[in-house]
């Protein structure tokens, strides 16, 4: 039988594809009509994607502080803004946008085409 450690290791290997990456970060920003958001989880989605995507771009000391800055950032008062920005733009025919970088899209390869993930 599959252990959440072994999910959590599929997951990872998974997000280590920027544009998997960003269509797994929208399904964490997305939310139905009278939908609440949940921080916590939109803290361990961002938290998967730096485990994943800065293992090539950072130490596992960088990692792990890169980690601590978004846990910080999420826990401070007002951190459902994000949500009630895409929520505002919405209202006005807008979304917000994650792309992979510039940089990043540069040094993909066997990928079909360059996903946009929008709220």
């Amino acid at each position: 039988m599959p252990t959440s450690d072994s999910y959590h290791e599929y997951l990872i290997s998974r997000l280590k594809d920027p544009n998997y990456a960003a269509v797994y970060l929208e399904t964490h920003l997305e939310l139905a009509d009278g939908e609440q958001p949940e921080p916590e989880l939109l803290k361990l989605a961002l938290s998967h994607i730096a485990e994943a995507l800065g293992e090539k771009n950072m130490t596992p000391e960088e990692v792990s502080l890169h980690i601590k800055k978004i846990d910080a950032l999420l826990s401070q008062s007002g951190s459902e803004e994000i949500y009630n920005l895409g929520n505002w733009l919405n209202t006005l025919g807008l979304k917000l946008t994650v792309t992979v970088s510039e940089k990043e899209s540069h040094s993909i390869t066997n990928t079909a085409n360059t996903s946009e993930v929008k709220i």
